[in-house]
């Protein structure tokens, strides 16, 4: 299997809590990466299937004749210099992090089908950032079965922090509108890839009126710990969100995170 979830373990919960400007609690979470060579290799192994499965990359090199590195250098990964592409980086990694912390951590099952079909490296995907699905038994309907809708914004430069949770709780309120086309986005792409009991699964997502389940959302914000700042989370309004009872803040702080973007992404390329 491509996928793994060993560096999950990095990420720990400080138990530290802030308070929105409306009162709403907001997790802060650490990400303490560690220069361990085997963990970085299956980390980068699984960062890498996100945009192209081992198993069909040499399929798309043949037609150009490049290395397997070439191939996710020039064609699939984000420049690493030109504009817009480090911001593009450090937004893909984010939500792919997220997409972890979302799985490993609370449970859901999060399909890995958001940067497969990029036709353009240097944008980002179109629609909710991450969606991840929660079933109380196997194949069968439950009141308590949650779909999860999360937001997911990144400051790993600068010299002060910006309003980046507030971004990702005015994003989530968009999710809301968007949670239609978001859920045939991920089945369609299910379907192309011949995942059907994944694709089927959506269908119990999508129509809720007549079988009914959770909505629960998230609003996360990624910083480099020099430009964490407390006072400006607790800034944040969440007031206006219209499942605020269901919504969950949640802030990860690390250290040389853009460097460890751009070393992430090397090291995919290189071992591919």
């Amino acid at each position: 299997m491509p996928w793994s979830n060993d560096h999950v373990q990095w990420l720990k919960d400080t138990g530290e809590r802030l308070a929105t400007a409306d009162g709403k609690d907001v997790e802060v979470w650490e990400f303490c990466h560690q220069d361990d060579d085997e963990m970085l290799t299956r980390w980068a192994k699984h960062f890498r299937n996100h945009y192209c499965l081992d198993s069909e990359i040499d399929f798309y090199c043949r037609g150009i004749g490049c290395t397997r590195t070439e191939y996710l250098d020039d064609i699939k990964f984000p420049d690493p210099k030109a504009a817009p592409g480090p911001s593009i980086r450090s937004g893909d990694f984010s939500e792919v992090l997220v997409a972890d912390f979302l799985e490993y951590i609370l449970g859901f099952w999060v399909p890995r089908t958001r940067y497969g079909d990029k036709t353009v490296r240097n944008e980002s995907t179109k629609g909710t950032d991450l969606i991840g699905f929660y079933f109380e038994k196997d194949g069968e309907h439950s009141l308590n079965d949650r779909l999860a809708l999360f937001e997911v914004k990144a400051q790993y430069s600068g010299k002060k922090a910006d309003e980046r949770l507030q971004d990702a709780v005015d994003g989530s309120i968009k999710d809301i509108a968007r949670k239609a086309e978001s859920l045939n986005a991920i089945k369609q792409r299910l379907f192309t890839k011949k995942d059907i009991d994944g694709a089927i699964k959506i269908e119990r997502f999508q129509n809720q009126a007549d079988n009914p389940y959770q909505d629960f959302y998230g609003a996360v914000a990624l910083f480099e710990n020099a430009v964490f700042d407390k006072e400006t989370i607790s800034t944040t309004d969440s007031s206006s969100h219209p499942h605020l009872a269901n919504l969950k803040l949640v802030v990860i702080r690390g250290e040389d995170m853009m460097k460890l973007v751009h070393a992430l992404y090397r090291r995919a390329a290189d071992e591919a």
